[in-house]
């Protein structure tokens, strides 16, 4: 293949004897471009000429000459000449030339590199550069282009099969898909602009993921409609963060129980007490650390006069000067290891408050495997809440935090109605 050849996703073709048949699946045929031209029509493609080659060894086998054979194939002699001298200038071993200029070699080519851009690029964290580095080691830029530009341009249309296999697949799906009752999980971002993502977590099968001008409730309708369309799946929840465009859509026009997620919640709190906790923390350990330093300063001095003033014996006068001033620094670096382990421990209590909200937050009880009612759940919830505060209060955090505690609070008795509606509706499921 011409270096500047590059990867064309287009419909697949089977190899059936010494024809190629078209299917209506996917596959990959690799194109040539000449840089000068890009509309320029090339009259062989790449599956076509190693096919054509193929049959020119054959008749060559049987005693034909290449004008013969030319004649039979109708391609120039010339033609024919060139695509073997290109294949022997290569600089490899001739079996491979061979087998990469080959029908089955080149389906292999294709489907190797298509499955590079798939593992590397979208599957993994890799970059397009890998690919490109893939194809040098291995020595396959002999075969197929491996510069960025011409890896960008199959990535590209590999995205884009992507996209199609999704759709068809969707559209598919669909038609066989038995009732269901699903959840469905909302939320924005802003990666590259506004984007509004709706997720069954049940099955991770992304419902909704649209760049958007908006995030008011007709926005949110507009989009989940079209992504609902043609899905035999009813929405019975909706779980999200408390932005007024979801809550006033969920209900309203979803027809659906809005459920808070735990998250948010816990996301509250952490903001409200965990990183001002963190931030007295640190302040504490750089007081030790002066202290320490301190201590360590008064002590220097009287180290060469502990075996003089062991020999002299106690007498009147004045005590020595530096006695209070070490003593002082020993219980400054008491005190200020004492406040850090306080403070260690107010905030691992913290911690441990806002990891079993989440733990709370379920109907069933994981340990013992029995139901819990909604107003126990709540009940459960706000005691660690209650924590919480007392905490900050006791450290003097400011309104700011108090008033984020509030905000995570105020949740709760949506909290308590998602527990109701789900035990109501495992109940209903099991009367069913």
């Amino acid at each position: 293949m011409k270096p500047k050849s590059y990867l064309a996703i287009l419909s697949h073709h089977d190899y059936k004897g010494k024809e190629w048949h078209k299917e209506v699946a996917v596959g990959t045929v690799i194109q040539y471009k000449q840089r000068s031209n890009d509309d320029r029509h090339q009259r062989w493609e790449r599956l076509e000429r190693a096919d054509l080659l193929q049959q020119y060894d054959d008749l060559k086998a049987q005693g034909l000459s290449q004008r013969q054979v030319a004649q039979v194939l109708e391609v120039p002699r010339t033609t024919l000449q060139a695509w073997r001298a290109y294949q022997e200038s290569l600089d490899a071993c001739p079996a491979v030339v061979a087998f990469f200029h080959s029908v089955p070699g080149l389906a292999f080519l294709h489907r190797l590199v298509v499955a590079l851009h798939l593992v590397y690029t979208e599957v993994g964290a890799c970059g397009i550069r890998l690919v490109c580095l893939f194809l040098r080691i291995t020595g396959l830029d002999r075969f197929v282009g491996a510069s960025y530009g011409v890896q960008q341009r199959v990535n590209g249309r590999v995205e884009e099969a992507i996209v199609a296999y999704r759709r068809e697949e969707r559209a598919r799906l669909a038609h066989e898909m038995p009732a269901k009752d699903i959840t469905v999980a909302q939320d924005e971002t802003f990666t590259g602009g506004l984007c509004l993502v709706g997720i069954d977590p049940v099955s991770n099968y992304i419902l909704l993921e649209q760049a958007a001008q908006a995030r008011d409730q007709d926005t949110w309708q507009e989009l989940m409609a079209q992504a609902l369309a043609g899905l035999n799946c009813q929405v019975i929840q909706s779980t999200s963060d408390e932005a007024p465009g979801l809550l006033a859509y969920v209900e309203p026009h979803l027809g659906a129980h809005h459920s808070p997620d735990v998250f948010h919640v816990q996301h509250e709190l952490s903001k409200a007490v965990s990183a001002p906790m963190a931030a007295k923390q640190r302040a504490a350990v750089k007081a030790a650390t002066k202290a320490e330093e301190t201590l360590k300063r008064v002590q220097e001095p009287l180290a060469p006069l502990k075996g003089v003033r062991a020999q002299r014996s106690a007498g009147p006068g004045r005590p020595p000067k530096a006695t209070p001033c070490l003593e002082q620094a020993a219980q400054d670096v008491e005190a200020a290891h004492h406040e850090h382990q306080r403070l260690a421990g107010q905030r691992e209590q913290v911690t441990q408050s806002i990891r079993a909200i989440g733990h709370a937050y379920h109907f069933v009880d994981l340990e013992r495997g029995v139901r819990r009612n909604g107003t126990l759940i709540a009940g459960d919830i706000q005691q660690h809440i209650d924590t919480i505060r007392t905490i900050a209060q006791q450290e003097g955090l400011s309104e700011t935090c108090l008033d984020r505690i509030e905000k995570a609070e105020r949740v709760v008795p949506k909290m308590q109605a998602t527990i109701e509606f789900v035990s109501g509706y495992v109940r209903q499921q099991v009367r069913q």
